[in-house]
Formats: structure tokens, C-alpha cells, sequence
């Protein structure tokens, strides 16, 4: 048990050790870096829900209901560490497209994230069926599409 223990202990510090040396070495700001991933794993599986929404692959209830619980645990993670003041497009260049209206007096940032916190779940409820997916995806549709309007800048 305790050789087990040990084993864990040393595999988990080896692997955050050697996440830290690729992060620092590939350069970029880690805040945005997080974000992107966190962004490409709602892209993931929102492809999956948009796909049998329309009809471009086979509704399967698990992989919906997977997808949606993802989606759900990914909106309602705690995210403050990746969202930092100094990490917009203004303050990186390129390296993000987050405007720097994320963090102005007044964002309504909060506002745009709840509602995508509520489709999320909408849509975590509704996953079982195709009918339900097919109704939901709206909702989480309209939620993204409103805050990358006012908060990310359009493809250069």
C-alpha cells in the first residue's frame, strides 16, 4: 500500500514537472494557453452535439450525454486562473483573440457566461434524446455566439 502510495506520489510530480519544463519551453503565456485548451474541449464536444444535431453523425445517447456532462463540468469550472488581467489581444498580440472588453468596468462578461452556463445544463438535461439535442443546441449556440461577438476578436 505504502510502495502504491509512493508510486502515485512520484508519477504525479513527474508529470506536472515535465507539463511545466514543455509549457516553459513552447513559450506563450500560460493564462492563455489554459483558456485555448479549455476552448478547444468545449469545441470538442460541442462538435460532437452539433454533429447529431444535424444529422452528420449517429445519434448515440451515451456519447450525448457524455458530451453534455463535459460540456456542463467544463462551463462550471472554475476558470479565474486563465482569465488574467494583461492577457488580452491588446496586451499579447496575436498570441489571443480575448478583447480587452473581458475585463473593462462594466463587461457584461458575467452575464454572457451564465447564460452559457444555462444552456449547458439545458442541454445536459435534454442529452438523451435527439429531439432534446436537436432543441438545446440552439440555446448553447446563441450563448457562445454572444460572447465571442463582444469579447473575441474576428480571424485575422
Amino acid at each position: 500500500m505504502a510502495l502504491n502510495r509512493s508510486l502515485i506520489i512520484g508519477v504525479s510530480a513527474a508529470v506536472f514537472a515535465t507539463t511545466a519544463v514543455f509549457a516553459e519551453s513552447h513559450g506563450g503565456n500560460p493564462a492563455v494557453k489554459a483558456r485555448t485548451a479549455h476552448m478547444q474541449l468545449y469545441a470538442h464536444n460541442l462538435g460532437t452535439l452539433g454533429g447529431m444535431a444535424k444529422g452528420a453523425m449517429d445519434f448515440d445517447a451515451g456519447a450525448a450525454q457524455a458530451a453534455a456532462d463535459n460540456l456542463l463540468a467544463l462551463a462550471t469550472m472554475n476558470q479565474r486562473s486563465y482569465w488574467l488581467p494583461g492577457t488580452s489581444n491588446a496586451d499579447l498580440g496575436e498570441e489571443t483573440r480575448a478583447l480587452s472588453a473581458i475585463w473593462a468596468d462594466g463587461s457584461t462578461i458575467g452575464t454572457a457566461a451564465k447564460a452559457f452556463v444555462d444552456g449547458a445544463t439545458a442541454m445536459q438535461a435534454a442529452a438523451g434524446t435527439l429531439e432534446g439535442v436537436q432543441g438545446a443546441i440552439g440555446g448553447v449556440g446563441k450563448a457562445c455566439g454572444g460572447c465571442h461577438k463582444a469579447f473575441r476578436a474576428p480571424d485575422s
